[in-house]
């Protein structure tokens, strides 16, 4: 395979030069205060309309509104980066906390705004929205509308703004800093190794038995050893979280979720009854697995092991070429921008002990770029992840061309995009297959997919319902948090699991991201929706991407159950719709059994 020698290190000086100490990056900021103290003037002599002559104000204030978002995500985008590569920035730390100030501050304002908006009679708001400048934005407004605090006072509403910037969100913080200043000494080759926890984990893809075990256990033995104070960060997180959804009068801790994934419950609950009828292949999948490896059943620290000695190596380079490649069958305007992310220094996937252990796509709508963080250590696991995370950054390049509030998408289709692009790596694989080895190795690959989102998340997504319904009786100790997730696993696995991490709500970081509870069940409906979506463009052929990118640019201004029916003609209140998905993932590990059947 030709190759081309990429940056393995990301440019963030294009961004902001300077990195922590840059005066670019501090007039960024001036300019945000400046549209803060505008729209805060503006809030201040904004009253419910009586009529549409008053419309002008409402869309001076949505444009405005629209501004300081995109400078806020453009700075915390940045801030993620820095401490990303270097969680012990106190620069870095320096600028959150003026930007955290800053984004309290317009929370404040937004909610404001929402709550007058509210009162807005029926009649009124219909022909408001029917003025130009407002119509595209027709359904984030009702979204306003509909959502508004109305049980809280401004002062109410100030309070809990201000209290979270110290207390809510600074236990997010904290928890990120503290899994990036963890390394452990792991035994590789006869030689003891440090190793930051992204290094550890990476190490479950090891062709070695030994060092997989080794890793899971010493990285088992560091959780338990700091369970008590990771137990106090969720459940602070946790009861910060209930006691704003009390004063809000939210009953439900899963009812803000949906809402923010603009799901309805049924949706969600018609998704899980499907996945909970198919576990079944999946756990023979498993088992069939460990017997190649020399076990009766899966243990935890064997399931990301390779099946064969197939593709176990791959330089970053190569999975460069690899990836253009394959994407370059799918469209041109997808080859394009991942050519783009190569070229230019887009990614950061140093293999370095002290960086961050989390991989994510930070985008920069401002300058219209995307920065994508992971630690590339040479495996198929890798690349897949680094397909996972330019999956969002090409979410987020459809998006440079809309306008304004309708730039912002629920989390369940961004990660619809990045699993779509996983599925052109895998088929595009496939096709290329020489041997029953190498089929075997990408079946593999895929089933892991499936059973991460039909199994693990899941376990997720069970671990914080039944966490948040104890935590609403007051705190979780930690041997009750490591009971709560042992049974979650068991149950969403079907008991097909041996000896699983109890220590999976520590190092699952989803948990403690403040601004996104039950960030787990977006992942499952990205999954299946992404292969209805990929089964279109098997059948169009390049012809799709416009489709594609259509779909990806409505994502922000509709629901999802309308998205699908607009785009797939489905309806995914219905099992039907999910069924589909699942025939095709329970035919991978029927496929994995028959060829591993002599």
């Amino acid at each position: 395979m030709e190759t081309i020698s990429y940056p393995r290190v990301w440019n963030l000086d294009k961004i902001f030069m300077g990195g922590s100490k840059s005066s670019l990056f501090l007039e960024h900021i001036n300019r945000l205060e400046a549209l803060l103290h505008e729209l805060e003037g503006s809030v201040k002599s904004f009253f419910t309309p009586l009529s549409t002559k008053e419309v002008i104000k409402v869309v001076h204030l949505v444009e405005n509104i629209a501004t300081i978002r995109l400078y806020l995500s453009q700075a915390n985008s940045f801030i993620t980066c820095l401490f990303a590569q270097n969680p012990k920035d106190q620069d870095a730390a320096i600028l959150r906390g003026k930007v955290a100030q800053k984004e309290s501050r317009f929370e404040k304002e937004l909610s404001k705004v929402k709550k007058i908006l509210t009162n807005t009679k029926e009649e009124i708001w219909e022909n408001i929205l029917e003025i130009e400048e407002l119509q595209e934005y027709r359904f984030i407004l009702n979204e306003w509308r509909e959502n508004a605090d109305k049980n809280l006072s401004e002062a109410e509403l100030n309070l809990i703004s201000d209290l979270m910037v110290d207390g809510y969100h600074a236990w997010g913080h904290f928890y990120n800093n503290l899994v990036s200043s963890i390394n452990v000494n792991i035994q590789i080759n006869g030689k003891e190794e440090n190793l930051s926890v992204g290094q550890a984990i990476n190490l479950r893809s090891h062709h070695n038995e030994e060092v997989r075990k080794e890793a899971h256990y010493i990285l088992e033995s560091t959780w338990k050893e700091k369970e008590e104070l990771f137990s106090k960060i969720i459940n602070h997180i946790a009861g910060f979280r209930i006691q704003v959804n009390n004063k809000r009068g939210i009953k439900s801790v899963i009812e803000d979720p949906l809402k923010k994934n603009r799901m309805k419950e049924e949706t969600l609950n018609t998704m899980w009854t499907v996945i909970s009828k198919y576990k079944q292949p999946f756990s023979n999948y498993l088992k069939r697995k460990a017997e190649m490896i020399g076990g009766p059943s899966m243990k935890a620290y064997n399931f990301w092991a390779p099946v064969t000695k197939s593709n176990q190596e791959i330089t970053f380079g190569e999975a460069a070429t690899l990836i253009t490649e394959h994407f370059s069958q799918f469209g041109t305007e997808l080859e394009g921008f991942v050519r783009q992310a190569f070229y230019e220094g887009w990614i950061e996937a140093e293999d370095s002990p002290n960086k961050s252990a989390i991989p994510f796509c930070a985008g920069f709508p401002l300058t219209g770029e995307s920065r994508v963080f992971m630690t590339f250590s040479g495996t198929f696991l890798n690349v897949l992840t680094l397909v996972h995370e330019l999956g969002h950054a090409f979410h987020n390049h459809a998006m440079k061309s809309v306008n304004g509030l309708n730039k912002r998408y629920p989390l369940s289709i961004a990660e619809t995009a990045s699993t779509f692009s996983e599925m052109i790596i895998f088929d595009a694989a496939m096709k290329k297959v020489n041997s029953k080895e190498d089929k075997l190795f990408i079946l593999d690959e895929k089933l892991k997919r499936s059973v991460m989102n039909f199994m693990n998340i899941h376990s997720r997504f069970l671990f914080e319902q039944r966490f948040y319904e104890e935590r609403n009786e007051g705190i979780v100790s930690a041997d009750r948090l490591n009971q709560l997730m042992e049974e979650s696993i068991n149950e969403a696995y079907a008991g097909s699991l041996e000896q699983p991490s109890i220590y999976s709500w520590v190092w699952t970081p989803h948990y403690y991201i403040t601004q996104s509870p039950f960030y787990n069940f977006p992942y499952t409906f990205g999954y299946l929706f992404a292969l209805g979506i990929y089964a279109k463009a098997k059948e169009k052929g390049k012809d799709f991407e416009k489709d594609y990118l259509n779909l990806l640019r409505d994502s922000g201004s509709m629901s999802v159950e309308d998205l699908v029916m607009k785009h797939l003609g489905e309806d995914i209140t219905l099992e039907a719709f999910w069924e589909k998905g699942m025939e095709l993932c329970v035919k991978d590990a029927e496929e994995f059994i028959k060829l591993t059947s002599s």
